[in-house]
Formats: structure tokens, sequence, C-alpha cells
């Protein structure tokens, strides 16, 4: 967000005008749904909807299309068991990527996530995700469940997860949420980012369900 914030420029989109940045590549070494940052401004309302885009093979709606299918029956090909294989034969290969779209269908379906790449290094399974375009205010409702696939793939490997690389062509945020952004950055600043201190956020009636797709794919005990 900051950096969308700090470098972006004014520019359109189907849903309305946005603020959009040069492309960004980042690294994550950990992440989860208790992130200080994410349990103070992370919309709980909404994780369950993202959880089933990425685990329900079938079209989840609002959106046009599915992670889950493209990742586990795209084309009848289950992805997540192919480069587990992979993997498995030559543990040093760097031929294990995969892509989640296919020429010529609909443009107006064609996924934000693009492909995903695995690798074995140090004996832990990294993995980079490719974003054509990406919302930086709720990306990490993409970002957490993706660590759930690495560590999804990773278990089937008998590893553990290693980082996870992000690169996003198009990372951008809505012109309507733009005070919501800049309130997140000013008290996130102001109380250290990451430090392990929960800042409490704009009163949006956000709750909290940590239990949900944690990376480890266990559920937190009640």
């Amino acid at each position: 967000m900051r950096h969308v914030n700090n470098t972006g420029r004014p520019a359109e989109d189907d849903r309305g005008p946005i603020i959009e940045a040069q492309a960004v590549l980042f690294e994550i070494a950990g992440l989860g749904w208790d992130d200080p940052i994410l349990e103070s401004f992370g919309d709980s309302g909404k994780i369950p909807l993202y959880a089933s885009k990425f685990s329900e093979c079938a079209v989840v709606p609002p959106f046009k299309y599915s992670y889950g299918g493209r990742l586990r029956q795209f084309l009848g090909v289950d992805q997540l068991n192919w480069v587990a294989d992979v993997l498995r034969a030559k543990p040093y290969t760097k031929s294990g990527w995969i892509s989640l779209t296919a020429p010529g269908e609909s443009p107006d379906a064609v996924p934000c996530l693009t492909s995903l790449a695995f690798r074995l290094r140090d004996g832990r399974l990294a993995m980079t995700a490719a974003f054509r375009s990406q919302n930086v205010f709720t990306s990490y409702l993409n970002y957490v469940p993706l660590r759930s696939i690495q560590s999804e793939v990773a278990g089937d490997l008998g590893v553990g997860c290693g980082s996870m690389r992000v690169f996003v062509d198009v990372p951008h945020f809505y012109a309507a949420d733009a005070a919501t952004v800049g309130e997140i950055l000013r008290l996130s600043e102001r109380d250290g980012l990451g430090e392990g201190t929960s800042v409490r956020g704009p009163a949006r009636g956000f709750g909290r369900d940590r239990g949900r797709l944690r990376p480890n794919g266990a559920r937190r005990a009640s």
C-alpha cells in the first residue's frame, strides 16, 4: 500500500478510478491471519469468501473464476499434484511452474493470479506467485490462502515452507479506498509495522477469525 500511495498515478478501471504504481517484486518470509496489522485492519467478513476462491473448484459468486479449479482440475489436470510429482522426481528442477491462464479465454475472466512457481532449496519449498494486477488494499485476502497452497505442496513433499516471493505487474488501489489506505499507513507507521503489537483500526466493525486458513493448515484452538 505504501508503494502505491507514495509513487502511484491516477488511472482507470472497470470498477472506477484507481491509483496504480510500477511493478513490484517482494518476498514474504512468513505470514498468517494473526499478523498484527491484519488483526487490526483485516476484513474478517471476506475471509470465508476468498478462502472458497482458493479451495472450491466451482466458481463462487461474485468471482468470475476459481483459483481452486485452476489449481486442481485445470484442463483436466490437478496441477498441485503434478508439480509435487515433478519436484519429487527432480528436487533440483526449475520447471515446477504452473499456469492459471488459458489461451483465448474471455478477457473479463482472466485471473489476476497468472502463475505459480515452486522450487526446493535448502530442504524447503519456496514459491513465487505472479499477478498481472493486484488491489493492494485487499491483497492479503489472496496472500494468506496462497501460503496455504504452498504449505499443501510442501506437506505433500514432506518439507517445510520457505519464502513466498510475489511479483505484481500492476499494483493499485481504488480511489474510493484512498482515505482508508492513508489512515492504515499512518497508524501502522505510528505503532511500528510488524512489531507484534496490534493497533486499533478505523471503526468498521472488523471481526477476527484467525483460525481460518492458517499457513500450516491447522485451526487455532478455541
